[in-house]
């Protein structure tokens, strides 16, 4: 049978042994140093909700960890890292000292922001 039609496999939660490197750090700290790229709000959530555990029970946010002790993170999605847009080139029609016009194509955002990384301002500001 084709592997392609398979499921993919669940991913599975991690378990890791506390060494000296990490001993008396809090748990959130060292959660948030080991999940690189997961939002802080997120790294709170799975500890609130007990998916994190330390020799399998729950704990707190302040938890200090102490050498041997194994802590089970639950799977997380890392988000990657998003590339900015380049900055575009727009034709100028008109500039003198208090007045600058373009020929912005339709479609391009004059702002960056609400899931738009780089606007037409952004874009002045960056050349």
């Amino acid at each position: 049978m084709n592997d392609l039609n398979k499921p993919a496999a669940p991913p599975r939660a991690t378990t890791l042994e506390i060494g000296e490197e990490a001993a008396a750090q809090r748990i959130d700290n060292f959660l948030l140093k080991r999940l690189r790229g997961v939002p802080k709000s997120h790294v709170y959530r799975v500890l609130r909700s007990g998916e994190v555990r330390v020799n399998s029970g729950r704990v707190a946010p302040d938890y200090r960890l102490r050498i041997g002790d194994r802590v089970r993170v639950p799977p997380v999605r890392v988000s990657s890292a998003v590339k900015p847009a380049k900055p575009a080139e727009f034709p100028t029609v008109f500039e003198d000292g208090a007045l600058l016009v373009i020929d912005k194509p339709a479609g391009v955002a004059v702002h960056g922001g609400s899931g738009v990384s780089f606007g037409v301002i952004e874009s002045l500001r960056a050349s």
